[in-house]
């Protein structure tokens, strides 16, 4: 699904040049469920970042689906990212002022679904969700727990091919916290490729690979987690 070949990315500021990512290599297959790890600052966050076109790389190479989006326009970057990659982010980025349906449905407003078809997905992903009660409330009206569900659903309603997570229970209490993990692994053995940002070693257990970064390089790759007993509970 996704090829990162010698990746390099630094940022600058004044007289200093901070080397965030070192000629870093990851391969994301289709199934996979990618735990990354490693202390602040080790570039984990600047990785999803590139992974999800949201920035770019100094020098390296990024395939996706067999493309190299090298060259690429802010447009073709953009129509790619819509079609393809659902996010979610650790403080929900969710609209205020919008409702949870509105919310939802923003993903499929940018990929121009019209009205029926958005209505349908909204109702499906919100029943399957559990949220079709809080439709119509906002987000300031609804718990963490309740944020971070309609976070998920809006990245899931284009049904995408690959979920990037950012610390997904990094303001949830243990027991939300556990709800979206279990979540995000059924999502996982129904097809969808995760890879998912994370400091909680409990969290990690639930990949099929853990990736543990340091100074912007990987470090070890566990080809396969020890899935916790907890994992369903």
């Amino acid at each position: 699904m996704i090829t990162l070949t010698n990746i390099h990315k630094s940022f600058r500021t004044h007289d200093v040049e901070t080397l965030a990512l070192d000629a870093l290599n990851l391969t994301v297959n289709q199934g996979d469920f990618i735990s990354i790890m490693g202390p602040s600052g080790c570039g984990k966050s600047t990785l999803l970042s590139i992974l999800g076109m949201l920035d770019s790389c100094d020098s390296g190479q990024y395939q996706f689906m067999e493309q190299n989006i090298e060259g690429y326009s802010e447009n073709q970057l953009a129509k790619l990212r819509s079609r393809n990659l659902g996010y979610i982010f650790q403080s929900f980025n969710l609209v205020d002022d919008l409702t949870v349906s509105q919310n939802i449905e923003l993903p499929l407003l940018y990929n121009k679904v019209n009205k029926q078809q958005r209505v349908e997905r909204v109702k499906s992903i919100m029943e399957k969700l559990n949220i079709s009660h809080r439709a119509n409330h906002l987000p300031q009206q609804l718990s963490g727990g309740q944020q971070q569900r309609v976070a998920i659903a809006r990245a899931l309603v284009i049904s995408p091919k690959l979920i990037l997570a950012d610390e997904p229970t990094g303001n949830l209490d243990s027991e939300n916290g556990r709800d979206v993990m279990n979540l995000l692994t059924e999502l996982n053995q129904q097809g969808t490729s995760i890879v998912m940002v994370t400091h909680s070693e409990s969290d990690a257990q639930y990949g099929n690979r853990i990736v543990h970064l340091l100074d912007g390089k990987v470090v070890s790759r566990e080809p396969k987690a020890v899935l916790s007993e907890v994992k369903y509970a």
